[in-house]
């Protein structure tokens, strides 16, 4: 912690000097009455670049699309009252997916709390649940150092959203400015661990198989990863937050785990004698697929998060560490290629996307779609489970996974392009998620930033019309939904549009999308009753 000679200022243009000696350089906010002066100080500097959204909500998803490009913390900033309560479902998010976030809320002035004040609620017991941690400030000389402390708390161990809800009459109170710098990217403080047990349980296997999480990911080991595999001489499965740790077109790799992967993948832990979870919590989206038995074998677990460790299922070895950490200093014996070779095998129990008529599908629309892009956001839903399917290795992937939040793609599309305005991100969103933020499209054309947004439209909520299907024998109550003109809505935000309704038209659609930075909206209507 560095500190400078002290300087007297009021609480607005010390909460702005500390975001920026931490680095910040980009806000996702929406103003009211109580942090008008921090808005006033943010006018006055450009150092920092504030979004204006049109929905709290779509702050906070901006701020994950934000963190997860640039790797630094997301910033929001809000009001009181509904202002804060509208980032509690992006907080959520966040938290589960380990997204990294300051979020900032304006509160009642200290003289008013606990008085059921205009606009008064208890934002941090609120989100206890679902943050890293929250403060309330009521005194303008804890700001500095509590500010500096949120920062920290949502780098270190498993990344996550931190709260800081600051009363108003800090903002024009005034106290000594010390500077003292947050360091945004911290090594994180993990337990030492001795590797001798899991390295013998991993000796002693004939079949083990890798499966990779997004802890992976987060702490960047993918080369870690693929040497550790190639090594073992092992079959590898993902989880869906762990797409792109593991090349997908490499032998090892058998796909992906769980109710919505690929029968490869889940059969092969069914075969295994040892399994290696790697920052992966295999919540029920993939266990429900498994029977108890399938779990009863050695397992060996390693999470940055202690908290995660034997959780969801009983691990033989829990490991408190870094993965890279792990991956490096692990000592491994190669497995025969009998196992990898019956692993393999299982690839033959893959099934293609079920079609029911020659209308577009949305399988044929995405595998042409990442032709032409490298990051790509989703938003909840069957879209979503066809981009993950068909996910390329390199392209980088921004989804809702822990939380599976509707609305999550659109708004961090924009906060991917705010992180790196050089770079065309491609958002690929179903008819139904898609309109719970559209009105972002008047941030995206405010900001000219270059968001291809991508529709697959087939007038259902699709998957809650599947489970409908598979559950309630084709009941499909309050599933189909009635849609604006999406060509005509974004071209009245001053936003370029096209629709396309045969595979002929696909092609010339997207080369006409992606020719310049500019964005561009594309109706894609599809089959009603795809399937995943």
């Amino acid at each position: 912690m560095l500190q400078v000679k002290t300087k007297l200022f009021n609480g607005a243009k010390i909460l702005i000097n500390t975001l920026q000696n931490s680095g910040v350089d980009t806000i996702f906010g929406y103003p009211g009455s109580v942090v008008l002066n921090v808005y006033e100080e943010l006018s006055k500097q450009n150092t920092i670049k504030h979004f204006l959204v049109r929905h709290e909500q779509a702050a906070v998803h901006a701020a994950e699309g934000y963190a997860k490009v640039s790797g630094k913390t997301g910033v929001v900033l809000v009001t009181s009252g509904p202002g804060a309560t509208n980032i509690v479902t992006g907080c959520a998010d966040a938290y589960f997916d380990g997204i990294p976030l300051v979020i900032i809320t304006g509160q009642v002035d200290k003289n008013l709390s606990g008085k059921n004040a205009f606009q008064e609620i208890n934002i941090i017991d609120m989100t206890k649940s679902c943050s890293k941690a929250g403060f309330q400030i009521s005194d303008v000389k804890e700001l500095e150092q509590t500010l500096v402390k949120a920062f920290e708390i949502s780098q270190s161990g498993k990344k996550g959203p931190v709260i800081v809800d600051i009363t108003q009459n800090v903002f024009s109170d005034s106290a000594d400015y010390k500077a003292a710098i947050s360091h945004q990217t911290l090594t994180a403080t993990t337990n030492t661990y001795d590797f001798s047990s899991a390295e013998r349980l991993i000796n002693q296997s004939k079949r083990p198989v890798v499966i990779a999480g997004a802890g992976v990911l987060n702490s960047d080991a993918q080369k870690e990863l693929f040497d550790f595999v190639k090594k073992l001489n092992a079959p590898v499965v993902s989880t869906m937050m762990g797409l792109g740790a593991y090349p997908q077109d490499v032998a090892n790799y058998l796909g992906m785990l769980g109710i919505y992967g690929h029968n490869s993948a889940n059969e092969v832990l069914k075969l295994a004698d040892l399994i290696i979870v790697l920052g992966a919590r295999l919540n029920d989206r993939i266990t429900m697929v498994f029977k108890p038995e399938d779990f009863d074998k050695n397992i060996i677990q390693v999470d940055i998060n202690p908290e995660e460790l034997g959780r969801n299922f009983k691990a033989t070895e829990k490991i408190c560490t870094d993965i890279k950490n792990f991956l490096q200093d692990i000592d491994v014996m190669s497995k025969s290629d009998g196992w990898l070779n019956t692993a393999r095998a299982l690839k033959t129990l893959n099934k293609s996307a079920t079609r029911k008529s020659n209308l577009l599908h949305s399988d044929d629309v995405i595998k042409e779609i990442y032709k032409y892009t490298d990051t790509v956001t989703t938003e909840v839903g069957q879209h979503q489970i066809f981009a993950v399917q068909n996910l390329p290795y390199g392209v980088k992937l921004l989804t809702s996974g822990g939380f599976g939040t509707m609305g999550f793609g659109f708004p961090a599309a924009i906060g991917a392009a705010a992180a790196n305005p050089k770079k065309t991100v491609t958002c690929i969103a179903g008819d139904g998620s898609f309109q719970m933020n559209i009105q972002e499209l008047a941030t995206l054309k405010e900001y000219n930033l270059p968001v291809k947004i991508m529709v697959l439209n087939n007038g259902y909520l699709g998957m809650v019309r599947q489970l409908q299907e598979s559950r309630f024998n084709g009941n499909y109550y309050e599933t189909k939904i009635s849609n604006p003109d999406f060509v005509k809505l974004a071209e009245s935000y001053g936003i370029q549009a096209l629709r396309v309704s045969c595979l002929s038209d696909l092609k010339p659609a997207l080369e006409s999308a992606f020719a310049d930075n500019t964005p561009f909206l594309i109706d894609f209507i599809v089959e009603q009753m795809e399937e995943v």
